[in-house]
């Protein structure tokens, strides 16, 4: 029998649900890049000065596995994104000893169709699937991160696959982070479990681009007490995000997150709304159209409008990696529930916080030191 192999603290797991999409693919791909010097961290504010003395476990220390329910090894993922443009020309090939070894480290996800396991044997699949990679690992933690693709608001009943995912976590015993609008460990069953776990966990939805300007130009119309009449705007994007959004559902959680922003910082609710549409030939590629129309000085009329065009995978893929390496931290460190201080991330966070971007840095700065001593209290040397 072989012999079991010993925990290291210099190794942390990362566990992505939908380990073969393209926001997981490039954050492997990235990851092993920036470790062998190929490109900076950029996007990375875990790699900038405000972390340097947080003992944040090093992105060479991370490891990668996940669950999906498709099969197209990472290599090919990779290969398919970088023909798109959204990785650079030759990193798939520089980088597919990596690749390959964190396609070994997927395993199935569910349910899918004709799957008889009912929620309490998919739940403890899953975590066995996880405790299992952090053992044969030897790492010592591993943090769930929810990268798939957006599904609608839970209805009356059964748990959606995301907050299947939630659980799987909780019970695995890891850290989890939501990096999408779906349910996750929101679902109001999994409130007891979450509150008793002793664990960190963050979300929800994460602020790549649309909302992460309206986190800023919301207190700026606020601070130079301008009247926001109107905000509306649209959303085109391709990719799986774009095919999953097609579903009014699914649109509507993704939408709550962008209206919650507005409603804080505005401390109105103006007219207007997000359309989403749907554009296969744009991929992972997308552009978001915002139109403001606010009354200035003895109710001048005006109007500002903003165009963000972006790839979502390289928007997101830096993103992700600082959530798990501040989120292993904070576990590390005995922090647990809401980190509500990682707002900075989100466009619907968990726990209490401000909405504003700057408030939020402050928050997140706030967090940098409380890490820097070793149990998480701040002020205190290690």
């Amino acid at each position: 029998m072989s012999a079991e192999p010993s925990v290291s603290p210099s190794r942390t797991g990362v566990w992505l649900i939908g380990a073969r999409g393209s926001v997981a693919t490039t954050v492997i791909t990235g990851c092993a890049a920036v470790t062998a010097g190929l490109h900076p961290p950029t996007g990375m504010l875990t790699e900038t000065p405000l972390f340097a003395d947080a003992d944040l476990p090093a992105l060479s220390s991370l490891v990668f596995g996940g669950h999906d329910t498709t099969d197209c090894p990472l290599p090919k993922r990779a290969e398919v994104l970088a023909a798109g443009g959204v990785l650079p020309h030759g990193v798939a090939s520089a980088v597919a000893a990596e690749l390959a070894a964190a396609d070994r480290e997927i395993r199935p996800g569910g349910p899918v169709p004709g799957d008889t396991r009912n929620e309490e044997e998919l739940i403890g699949a899953f975590a066995d699937d996880i405790q299992d990679f952090v053992r044969r690992n030897g790492a010592a933690r591993a943090v769930v991160v929810n990268v798939a693709s957006t599904e609608p608001a839970p209805s009356a009943g059964s748990l959606p696959p995301s907050s299947l995912y939630a659980a799987a976590a909780l019970r695995a015993g890891c850290p989890y982070v939501n990096f999408t609008p779906s349910a996750g460990l929101h679902h109001p069953a999994l409130a007891p479990a979450a509150a008793t776990s002793g664990l960190p966990y963050a979300g929800r939805d994460g602020k790549t681009g649309q909302t992460l300007l309206r986190s800023v130009l919301g207190p700026m119309f606020a601070q130079r007490a301008l009247a926001v009449r109107a905000w509306s705007g649209t959303n085109l994007l391709g990719g799986g995000d774009g095919a999953a959004l097609t579903d009014p559902g699914a649109a509507a959680a993704k939408n709550s997150g962008k209206e919650r922003v507005l409603t804080d910082t505005l401390g109105i609710v103006p007219e207007g709304e997000v359309h989403i549409d749907d554009v296969p030939a744009l991929g992972d590629w997308k552009t978001a159209w915002d139109h403001i129309a606010f009354d200035g000085f003895l109710g001048t009329r005006m109007v500002l409008q903003t165009i963000w065009q972006g790839c979502d995978s390289a928007l997101a893929a830096p993103l992700v990696l600082d959530l798990a390496r501040l989120t292993a931290r904070a576990h590390e460190a005995g922090l647990s529930g809401p980190l509500s201080e990682l707002g900075f991330y989100f466009k619907d966070p968990v726990g209490e916080g401000p909405s504003g971007l700057t408030e939020q840095y402050g928050e997140l700065v706030r967090l940098a030191e409380r890490l820097r001593s070793r149990d998480g209290r701040p002020g205190e040397d290690r």
